[in-house]
């Protein structure tokens, strides 16, 4: 019998499960029981993310190095905002900062501060580019707001039609809405596509206030990287613009994705997640700024914490979190631990694992591969003849729902062009051909079995 991976149980099933763990008395339990307790209702529903079978999402499994970070991270329980409460915390941070942008090959001007997620360091990338084009049209954005603009409803952002969803998260909480988010259309890679992009631009002339506009390093539906230098040398000087590498970025890092992200060095700012790739532990997110000094819009002041006479290091002063976790450190332990050369080589595996799978996939009958990876995603098609195009979208579902059921692999689906297809995504070297090519195998036989 083949190893699972999770359950396989329903949300139903899971509920059940957990009840016993949420159930608090006034009593307490011993730790021992209390494990005994934990592996018996959560654990076998908890995800194996060290499993070349787990081919779904972002997800890594800490390394033995990252593990040592974080059990420091635990032990100590450091806040890191600013010197006062963690001296050595807050001054790793300041220094990881500063190795990371030469690690990327970043301006010497560059800087990056430590975020929860991916999500938010795009929303604070959307709002320095808000602050920074108030400033050149001489408008009070701290005190107003986007009121104090003549007519916010001017004000857009422009990304590709397959940018992540954090990106009308951002829109949202910073106030312009979701109808001031212009989508691009993509082209047959997946990628931006560039001539919609210098036609919508000059459609928007004299009719919108482009703010800021945002290339994707490795959308998370098929992992394309947009042409950063060609979008970058497009835009007008007085634009924002920022790069989502929360998924791609890291492929920076391989020399053969190396050209993919030419022109990252353009670019405002950066969003990075090694809790990706290297197995950071969550949160373990990156913002970078080209110029450190951007940063200072983020800065607030009182008269007992982060106070502005304070010469220090203060992490604090550079995104909204006042407490903030020592997530400095554990990267820097995986960076320090493997190694560069050994990093390289792991990123780069998923990386050529796909490719094969891509290229083998072009070869079976009954398949259809919907683009060529740039990263580690491929997005697939089993067909079945005579089905409608909805019929088709319901039919990769349905292989979805039978091969999650069995609890021995984990796949995703995603929607492209308003269909529905399936899609692998790896991040850790474990998984290779071999792994992915068996869960194409599963599928085919499902899709078999689903014909008699």
């Amino acid at each position: 019998m083949t190893k699972q991976i999770y359950s396989g149980a329903t949300p139903k099933q899971v509920r059940q499960a957990l009840q016993p763990l949420v159930d608090f008395q006034q009593d307490g339990m011993p730790i021992a029981e209390l494990q005994q307790l934990i592996n018996q209702t959560l654990m076998p529903h908890l995800m194996s993310y060290d499993d070349p079978a787990f081919q779904s999402m972002f997800n890594a499994f800490p390394p033995a190095e990252a593990r040592l970070g974080a059990e420091i991270m635990l032990n100590t329980n450091q806040g890191v905002t600013n010197w006062q409460v963690s001296p050595g915390g807050a001054m790793l941070e300041e220094m990881a900062g500063k190795a990371l942008c030469n690690l990327f090959g970043l301006a010497d001007t560059a800087d990056c501060t430590f975020m929860y997620s991916g999500t938010y360091a795009n929303q604070q990338a959307i709002y320095l580019a808000i602050h920074r084009y108030a400033e050149q049209m001489g408008v009070d954005f701290v005190n107003g707001g986007l009121a104090a603009f003549p007519d916010p409803s001017r004000l857009v952002v422009l990304v590709s039609a397959d940018a992540h969803f954090s990106m009308r998260h951002a829109v949202r909480m910073l106030g312009l809405g979701e109808q001031n988010l212009v989508k691009i259309p993509v082209d047959s890679a997946r990628r931006l596509d560039l001539a919609a992009l210098k036609s919508i631009l000059s459609e928007l002339d004299g009719k919108k206030e482009v703010v800021c506009a945002v290339a994707t390093s490795g959308t998370t539906s098929t992992g394309a990287v947009d042409r950063i230098r060609p979008m970058a040398d497009m835009l007008p000087g007085n634009i924002w613009f920022h790069i989502d590498g929360a998924y791609g970025y890291a492929y920076k890092l391989v020399p053969e994705c190396a050209h993919l992200f030419d022109g990252d060095e353009l670019a405002d700012s950066i969003t990075w997640d090694p809790h990706k790739q290297l197995g950071a532990p969550i949160p373990n997110s990156v913002l970078f700024c080209k110029d450190g000094e951007d940063f200072g819009r983020m800065s607030l002041y009182s008269g007992y914490f982060n106070r502005e006479e304070d010469t220090e290091p203060n992490p604090g002063l550079k995104s909204p979190p006042t407490t903030r976790p020592m997530s400095a450190l554990p990267l820097v332990t995986i960076l320090k631990g493997k190694g560069l050369q050994t990093i390289t080589e792991e990123l780069a595996s998923p990386v050529r694992a796909m490719r094969q799978t891509a290229e083998w996939l072009q070869t079976q009958p009954g398949f259809e591969v919907c683009h060529m990876p740039d990263t580690g995603i491929l997005c697939f098609v089993c067909q079945k003849p005579g089905l409608s195009a909805d019929e088709l979208s319901k039919f990769q579902r349905f292989l979805y729902d039978k091969v999650m059921q069995t609890g021995e692999r984990s796949i995703s689906t995603t929607t492209l062009d308003g269909s529905t297809v399936l899609r692998f995504a790896v991040v850790k070297p474990e998984t290779k051909f071999e792994h992915l090519k068996a869960s194409i195998e599963a599928i085919r036989q499902i899709s078999l079995d689903s014909a008699q």
